[in-house]
């Protein structure tokens, strides 16, 4: 490998031949089992693209039976029933923002009630009863409970009787602080770094080198395999918007934790899956992901390691596949969780 952007070009048509080679074969033995093999994801569109970077968090058997199942939790029993703290409310199911704590009030009905929305978050549907207006997550169908009109209760005359099992609270300091950093590698960072950027909430992602010795490394010493690195990302993130549980899921969907030092057709320690915690809560977030995906049957590969220096890498290697105008060849959405 060398360290101009025409031997990156050359990298990049190799491994999207082996690659194409790969996948021929796959569907090949694929069309030979009596299982149908699934159509790909169409990636020109936006929206499917929007679903499949959707990671959804565990539920309780509480929380499913009212979010998934839409039920309803009993009166006066939710923990939002009567907060007042400043902060957003976002979605149990996703982490999407619904609800400003400037727009709640009470009601007196016993759920928390707001009498506004943020933009485009919560959708309306005619309830199955024919009388009531469900209301749900505009992000991912999630339900929330019911919207209700002209009750006086408020100028605005809107009230959205939401369930406290459907709600995450983020208090108004988490908002306002400093933006977070997360670090991920999984191979060529191209492609990681092109899925991260698609994601809202991410401000943005720089591609680099980490987990290594020697001080602010060039592509072509990284490349040797001898300093230690993994050409990784640095994701930019606001924790009001997105999680980092949501991301650190992405991560493990947008490549194979499982391989040992390479990522399909790059070869290398520098291509090793690894999370660089920042915090001890990223890293048992890590772990717990990570265990979680061995119960399923991966034989996780990926180490958790504490983040040190990040050292950006050449301007060539930024926003490669937006520059370009291709997409990732080795690095496709696969949903785990």
């Amino acid at each position: 490998m060398g360290s101009g952007s025409d031997t990156g070009s050359v990298r990049c048509l190799r491994n999207m031949f082996v690659c194409t080679v790969l996948v021929s074969v796959q569907v090949f033995l694929a069309s030979c089992s009596t299982a149908p093999v699934p159509e790909p994801p169409e990636l020109s569109s936006q929206q499917t693209q929007k679903e499949e970077n959707m990671s959804y968090h565990e539920l309780t058997p509480e929380e499913e039976r009212v979010i998934v199942q839409k039920g309803t939790e009993r009166p006066f029993s939710g923990k939002y029933y009567l907060l007042k703290e400043d902060g957003t409310y976002h979605c149990r199911r996703c982490d999407a923002p619904l609800f400003r704590s400037s727009d709640k009030f009470e009601s007196g009905t016993g759920w928390p009630s707001f009498d506004d929305a943020l933009p485009g978050a919560v959708k309306e549907i005619p309830d199955a009863d024919g009388r009531r207006t469900e209301i749900v997550c505009a992000s991912c169908g999630g339900h929330l409970g019911h919207v209700f009109f002209n009750e006086g209760l408020t100028s605005k005359n809107v009230r959205h009787c939401v369930n406290s099992v459907s709600l995450h609270f983020r208090p108004e300091a988490e908002k306002a602080g400093a933006t977070r950093t997360a670090v991920f590698a999984g191979g060529c960072f191209w492609g990681v770094e092109y899925h991260f950027s698609r994601v809202k909430g991410v401000l943005g992602v720089k591609s680099g080198y980490t987990g290594g010795e020697t001080p602010s490394p060039s592509y072509k010493q990284v490349c040797t395999g001898r300093t230690g690195h993994a050409e990784a990302v640095e994701v930019t993130y606001d924790p009001s918007v997105v999680s980092y549980d949501t991301l650190a899921k992405l991560f493990f969907e947008i490549h194979d934790p499982a391989q040992v030092n390479r990522q399909g057709p790059d070869i290398g320690t520098q291509y090793r899956s690894a999370v660089f915690y920042a915090d001890e809560e990223q890293r048992k977030i890590a772990e717990k992901l990570i265990a979680e995906l061995k119960t399923k049957g991966y034989r996780v590969a990926t180490s958790v390691e504490k983040a040190g220096t990040f050292w950006e890498a050449e301007d060539y290697h930024q926003d490669y596949y937006d520059r370009t105008g291709h997409q990732p060849y080795c690095h496709v959405y696969t949903k785990r969780f």
